[in-house]
């Protein structure tokens, strides 16, 4: 059973549920120590073309996925052959192996690869250097990570993390510092951050500028400042909302910043596989409006065919502020 994110990971000071925190604060320290010891004790592996990986220095929910689709798009744009590569987590296949967007499902390949692979190669594998040497193999003249920040078994070009910057209602994407389980961070934030190349500082679309105490936590490492931006208006007319995302609390702050007449919305645990009986629920709810059902692009990957065309999907795209800044970083990266 999958579990909703702790709303208490993300509150910088005098954090709620302190009880839980104590108690599982010395499995942090084992989760930490667990992860440093795998970094520093794998040897990566070198697929022969640039790998570029976008990773997080906290348990999801930050708009990693998107940027990847925007490297791709970008990368693809200057005529590179580049190939995306995900674990597939949430599938049932292993891998290595191409994802077929008509052929596979949620299911078996995770929703974030089939989401992706419409625009792009994708590969998934559970041993991610497999991954990579495949997509290599195939052709892949670049490769570009969905996660695997804290994934020691291939060599990285460039490596990139991104950052949620909402800091409104006394949210901080950081927490309190701790680590798995007792707060968001994988690793403790030091760690993490001397492994980087760059900071992806990800703000919501009506959020001006970004919190400075926050920027100024990433002192010493390049902040290119991005946006999640509708590429289409949310659906006319009352709509309830739901997803399945590592923080769904912010999908039903942008569907309503977006002048979209939400009239309920469900949050589910990141990757959420939707059986007929909830989806049912969530129909007759909107009944009750006479609204419509929308969701994430992501969520809307892992509905039975039969509900797709019931349900809208609202898509979004990673928009940087800072082109020329992005662009320095692919052109370190493809660099002989």
């Amino acid at each position: 059973m999958k579990l909703s994110t702790p709303r208490w990971w993300y509150v910088r000071d005098h954090a709620p549920a302190p009880v839980s925190r104590a108690l599982l604060t010395p499995l942090s320290w084992i989760w930490a120590a667990v992860t440093a010891r795998r970094i520093a004790k794998t040897t990566p592996i070198d697929p022969g073309v640039p790998v570029i990986c976008v990773g997080n220095l906290t348990a999801g929910g930050t708009g990693k996925t998107p940027v990847v689709r925007e490297l791709l798009r970008r990368l693809r744009a200057r005529h590179v052959d580049a190939h995306g590569l995900s674990k597939g987590y949430g599938g049932s296949l292993e891998g290595p192996l191409q994802v077929d967007p008509t052929g596979h499902t949620a299911a078996q390949v995770g929703d974030e690869p089939l989401m992706l692979a419409g625009d792009a190669p994708i590969w998934i594998s559970r041993n991610r250097a497999n991954g990579a040497l495949a997509a290599a193999w195939a052709g892949a003249q670049a490769v570009v990570m969905d996660d695997g920040h804290q994934n020691p078994s291939i060599k990285k070009t460039l490596s990139l993390v991104v950052v949620d910057g909402e800091t409104r209602n006394n949210e901080w994407p950081l927490g309190d510092g701790a680590v798995f389980p007792a707060g968001p961070l994988r690793e403790p934030l030091a760690v993490g951050l001397a492994r980087a190349d760059a900071v992806i500082l990800m703000l919501p679309s009506d959020v001006e500028a970004p919190d400075p105490d926050l920027v100024a936590v990433f002192a010493g490492k390049p902040v290119l400042i991005a946006r999640l931006a509708p590429t289409a208006p949310p659906p006319s007319g009352p709509q309830v909302g739901f997803a399945g995302v590592g923080k769904p609390w912010k999908v039903e702050r942008s569907l309503e910043a977006s002048g979209c007449d939400l009239k309920d919305f469900a949050p589910f645990p990141d990757h959420r596989a939707y059986d007929e009986r909830t989806l049912q629920a969530l129909a007759d709810r909107a009944a009750t409006f006479g609204a419509g059902l929308v969701t994430t692009e992501k969520d809307w990957a892992r509905l039975p065919p039969a509900w797709r065309a019931k349900i809208s999907a609202w898509p979004v795209a990673a928009v940087f502020e800072d082109d020329a800044a992005l662009e320095a970083l692919l052109d370190l990266a493809l660099r002989p």
